[in-house]
Formats: C-alpha cells, sequence, structure tokens
C-alpha cells in the first residue's frame, strides 16, 4: 500500500528548532523525488523544499532557504525537514509528498501524500 507518514510536529517558541521526518514504503520512496510542502490556515499548499532521489540536487522555497535543510535516507526510507530559526509565520500543516520523477516545487507535480504533521511557532 501506499504510504507516507510524517513525524515530529509540534509547538516551539520563535527561534527555535525541529526535526521532521517522512517514512515512504519502499515502492514510493525508490527512484522518487520528495519534497516538503506545508498549509496554513485559509492559506494554499505551498513549496516548502524539495529532494532528488540521489539527494544530489535540493531546492528551497525563498523563505525557508538558510533555516531549513531537507534531506533523506535511502537505507531507511525516509526524508527529513531540519527547521531552524523557526518564525511564528511557519506555523502550517506540513506535508511530505513523493513523485516518480525528479525535483520539482508544484504541488499537481507531486503523486503521492501524507496526511501532514502540524506545526506551531509561537511568538
Amino acid at each position: 500500500q501506499v504510504q507516507l507518514v510524517e513525524s515530529g510536529g509540534g509547538l516551539v517558541q520563535a527561534g527555535g528548532s525541529l526535526r521532521l521526518s517522512c517514512a515512504a514504503s519502499v515502492r514510493i520512496f525508490s527512484r522518487h523525488a520528495m519534497g516538503w510542502f506545508r498549509q496554513a490556515p485559509g492559506k494554499d499548499r505551498e513549496f516548502v523544499a524539495t529532494i532528488s532521489w540521489s539527494g544530489g540536487n535540493t531546492y528551497y522555497a525563498d523563505s525557508v532557504r538558510g533555516r531549513f535543510t531537507i534531506s533523506r535516507d535511502n537505507a531507511k526510507n525516509t526524508v527529513y525537514l531540519e527547521m531552524n530559526s523557526l518564525k511564528p509565520e511557519d506555523t502550517a500543516v506540513y506535508f511530505c509528498a513523493a513523485r516518480s520523477a525528479g525535483t520539482a516545487s508544484d504541488v499537481i507535480a507531486y503523486n503521492y501524500w501524507g496526511q501532514g504533521t502540524q506545526v506551531t511557532v509561537s511568538s
């Protein structure tokens, strides 16, 4: 069964850090680029970061570049999002996604989605 399961969300003060994880079934993870997106209340889902199958290519939204780092461990079928210097505007539900091709920043480019994990940053 196709499955992506996020974890690691929570409540953190501004300036703090969180590390999100997304565990994927082997069938999804193999040869798939992975992405992180987020959706705040009343807003559209937006791109955060993406990483290629090999991990050699990564891309970030301007709003998180320099603060967030995406990585993957193919042996564990897991992708991570390290989030530092968090701001209240980072508050959202964070989703991981997979696509059976190269990296992309468009929501519609991704084939598989997790259920999301809430990240709340207090000021």
